[in-house]
């Protein structure tokens, strides 16, 4: 999740054992910023981080996709559990049910998290005035970068849900590009973006308050946990873990309508007469009741609780790489 990774960088900043010197490098006159690390560097990172997360939780966010996009013209709906379509998948699938349209995802979840990141760091000194702790600054470059990283990741997103679907008519990636550009027109990979970008605001706002305020607890709970890498690490891990189950939980409702907007009309997913956040709603809260918005918040959650640690790890350990490969000490603050 790209506001996780935005929050590793923004909780760096804030660290007292953090570099906030900008640095030249006599070489190629490349400004170093952040912990000594060059700005292609973080993009690297939070490249990695983000695919290895989305990878990793690969098979939860399948559970979900399929809880959520059911049609409501089905029989019960809202009734079925993660535990029944955990064992039609199994059963009917197998392993390999899980990790169809992961290619998607592979795809789109490197490019988006460069761009968010390129985007956030060049907003964020833009709009920080030389001032590293301006939060609404961060909070701002934040907003622009979900915009600009949700136009890369859209599309193969819509991809990867129609693939993840039971009974899923697309061979590939390649043949769902191109059956769905041919028989829906471009517009079919971004008719979700709206509610993308609506459901990634109050997620990131959610996910950075709670993140923040679970560290500070923790560390008044263990306030040594600061000095020790180990257990700083921990400590980011747990509050990020918290954070985005929370957040997950919370715009859950706006994740199933993006869903219900990707899938429309494959597998016997319902069609929807307009784009708009308010009509789906609607329609789903007429035939489902307003618990049909809350289909797949478990498998939402247990997507989002390890991710964050996953991101987490992995965007550090990438960090400390880059450190020592520039010839400077990679610790975790």
């Amino acid at each position: 999740m790209v506001a996780t990774v935005a929050a590793a960088a923004g909780t760096a900043e804030a660290s007292p054992n953090f570099d906030q010197t900008l640095e030249l490098n006599p070489n190629d006159a490349t400004i170093l910023v952040h912990d000594g690390l060059k700005f292609w560097q973080f993009m690297i990172a939070g490249s990695i981080a983000g695919s290895v997360e989305h990878m990793a939780m690969f098979p939860v966010d399948t559970l979900k996709t399929r809880m959520q996009a059911i049609s409501s013209s089905s029989k019960t709906p809202s009734s079925i559990t993660l535990r029944q379509s955990l064992g039609s998948i199994m059963k009917l699938e197998g392993l390999k049910g899980f990790y169809r349209g992961i290619a998607a995802m592979g795809l789109g979840a490197g490019p988006a998290h460069a761009v968010y990141f390129s985007v956030y760091e060049s907003c964020k000194k833009f709009l920080s005035s030389g001032n590293p702790n301006n939060s609404m600054a961060h909070a701002a470059s934040g907003v622009f970068a979900t915009v600009a990283s949700d136009a890369v990741l859209t599309p193969m997103d819509v991809v990867k849900q129609r693939l993840q679907l039971k009974g899923s008519p697309y061979k590939g990636v390649g043949d769902c590009v191109k059956r769905v550009f041919m028989e829906e027109g471009f517009g079919a990979f971004y008719m979700s973006y709206r509610t993308t970008v609506v459901m990634n605001a109050p997620f990131t706002a959610i996910h950075f308050a709670t993140y923040e305020a679970a560290k500070r607890a923790l560390m008044k709970v263990s306030p040594e946990s600061g000095g020790d890498d180990d257990e700083s690490l921990l400590v980011h891990a747990t509050a990020g873990a918290a954070a985005g189950a929370l957040a997950a939980a919370i715009t859950t409702p706006l994740d199933v309508v993006k869903t219900q907007l990707q899938c429309q009309g494959v597998c016997g997913c319902d069609r929807f007469s307009s784009s708009s956040i308010g009509n789906v709603i609607q329609t789903i809260a007429k035939k489902d009741g307003y618990s049909g918005l809350m289909r797949g918040w478990i498998p939402r959650m247990l997507f989002h609780a390890p991710a964050a640690a996953i991101c987490w790890s992995t965007y550090e350990a990438v960090k400390s790489f880059f450190l020592q490969l520039n010839g400077k000490p990679g610790s975790i603050n």
